[in-house]
């Protein structure tokens, strides 16, 4: 299924316990910052930010749009944690960037520097994230099953 997304735009794709928020990069680039080193990401104005959280409703909306915010707009780094920090469990939202993102229910949300997997809920499992010209194509069966609302960025 492809979604259409505009430069100012965030598709949420609301399940039966998780919420995904798809935007632009813009071509924007981004820091990522692990125990050991700090990764520039660059990226194409078509790549997306992909971010996951736990949980439904508007407060949960709200908290993806904000995630998103900080990153793509004011600049604010992408922090991986090392595998097994306590602080994994408490995350409200987990964020990929890039052209391509495979959501798993099955990895430890924020320990992971690749920005192409992401921790989702069950529903969203082997669901993949593709960026495509003007939005972006979903694969996998959790997509049918969830509602999507478009709102500006």
């Amino acid at each position: 299924m492809h979604i259409i997304i505009k430069e100012d735009e965030i598709a949420y794709l609301v399940g039966l316990k998780g919420t995904l928020a798809i935007a632009k990069t813009n071509g924007n680039f981004f820091y990522l910052e692990t125990e050991r080193e700090e990764v520039v990401l660059f990226t194409d104005p078509q790549d997306l930010i992909v971010a996951s959280s736990i949980g439904l409703g508007e407060k949960v909306r709200r908290g993806l749009c904000c995630t998103i915010y900080q990153l793509r707009e004011l600049g604010a780094p992408l922090i991986v944690l090392p595998k097994g920090h306590p602080a994994s469990p408490r995350l409200k939202t987990v964020v990929s960037i890039g052209s391509s993102t495979h959501l798993s229910c099955k990895i430890e949300p924020g320990t992971h520097p690749e920005q192409d997997v992401l921790c989702g809920s069950e529903e969203f499992n082997e669901m993949q994230v593709l960026a495509k010209p003007g939005g972006a194509e979903i694969l996998g069966r959790a997509f049918n099953e969830s509602e999507i609302i478009m709102q500006k960025l």
